[in-house]
């Protein structure tokens, strides 16, 4: 049994689980997954056993715990796997960490307009500008990374942080059907024919868990 615990919520709902948990698998580090349903008396209940923020996803080595998808992956890529979760080459490592620090930090009309809902195709929603903005500036993120080499597939080439920080921006764009470029387009279909992707989409489809504020248009 693997000596790492991740703590995550309704793969149906929670995107910040979603980042951890796929980069855990796609880098091949194993781990015990222990799922706590969203607003529920459980979750309520063990929560604060694994965090002290009451939130998912959580980490958990021994006595360690980490908290926060992008310090799970950080201290992984550090501790577990020399760093390999970054790109090697500095100008690319630092692009991966401003993209990632950026959607770990931003993109709230996504967020709050165009919840993650994996279980659905969704039509008859509404966004505003500022949504559609930010649905332009992913698109920008994801050309200019895949334009310079090695140029895919990844954003990077190999598998990095990044794309874990933006697969649940992939599910989003699939539930809303969201027009994309051609390079961003391309991106997206790579992800979403990951294995690990359609696995984590599989899962959802099972749960019976409902968000009633992520439920948002009408299902298709």
């Amino acid at each position: 049994m693997s000596d790492l615990k991740l703590i995550i919520g309704n793969k149906n709902y929670s995107s910040w689980s979603f980042r951890a948990w796929f980069f855990l698998k796609q880098i091949n580090v194993p781990f015990e997954e222990v799922r706590l349903p969203l607003r529920t008396e459980l979750f309520h209940q063990e929560i604060k056993k694994y965090s002290p923020t009451a939130k998912v996803p959580t980490l958990i080595q021994g006595d360690i715990n980490i908290w926060d998808s992008l310090a799970i992956c950080d201290y992984v890529s550090e501790f577990l796997i020399n760093e390999k979760g970054w790109p090697v080459d500095q100008a690319s490592k630092a692009i991966a960490r401003s993209i990632s620090a950026e959607m770990h930090s931003g993109f709230f009309g996504i967020r709050n307009q165009l919840p993650m809902n994996c279980k659905a195709i969704k039509k008859n929603y509404t966004i505003d500008d500022n949504c559609r903005s930010e649905i332009e500036r992913i698109q920008q993120i994801w050309s200019q990374c895949l334009e310079k080499k090695p140029g895919g597939p990844w954003l990077f080439g190999e598998f990095s942080v990044a794309d874990a920080m933006y697969v649940p921006i992939v599910s989003r764009f699939l539930t809303y059907q969201i027009h994309l470029e051609d390079s961003a387009q391309q991106y997206l279909n790579f992800v979403s024919e990951n294995g690990f992707f359609k696995e984590w989409l599989e899962a959802s489809q099972k749960e019976e868990e409902i968000i009633e504020d992520s439920e948002v248009g009408d299902d298709i």
